[in-house]
């Protein structure tokens, strides 16, 4: 699994050249395992804040992430994008299958994110399609793989 990601990270780079900015905010929704809101924030003509308010496990989970952007495969308005940030969440043991039943767990950790975005010049919409591994390191803790989603943005 992880040559397969440092590879199509290497060929991403070789793909990208440094305008990716169709933007400055968009806000929507992100479906996965996680479902939730998202807020997009682009700081500079690359980077960007992103902001996801999750739900999970009977509880909730805040994360925060700065990314880089890049055009993808010399589309315009496709975009790939990468980061790091981190996450505080709070979940309930009787709605987990692996926690203890009477038991919250309250969980800190750090995120990465890998992804493909598509911004449509018709109308203000934004899709992307990314994958977000967390590790909790305070609380119940452990690596999160599942941490793939579908958002759609309102962009302006």
């Amino acid at each position: 699994m992880k040559k397969i990601v440092i590879i199509t990270l290497i060929a991403l780079c070789l793909t990208t050249v440094s305008k990716a900015q169709d933007y400055n905010t968009g806000i929507g929704l992100r479906v996965g395992y996680t479902n939730g809101l998202t807020v997009k924030h682009f700081i500079g003509s690359t980077s960007a804040l992103e902001g996801i308010l999750g739900t999970r496990w009977g509880g909730f989970e805040i994360t925060g992430l700065y990314e880089l952007s890049y055009q993808a495969f010399h589309t315009d308005r496709l975009n790939w994008y990468i980061g790091f940030g981190g996450h505080v969440g709070f979940w309930d043991g009787n709605n987990t299958y692996w926690g203890d039943d009477n038991k919250n767990y309250t969980v800190i950790g750090i995120d990465g994110i890998l992804g493909l975005e598509y911004n449509f010049r018709e109308v203000p919409i934004n899709l992307s399609i990314d994958w977000k591994p967390a590790m909790n390191i305070v609380g119940y803790t452990g690596f999160w793989g599942d941490g793939g989603a579908l958002s759609i943005r309102y962009i302006f």
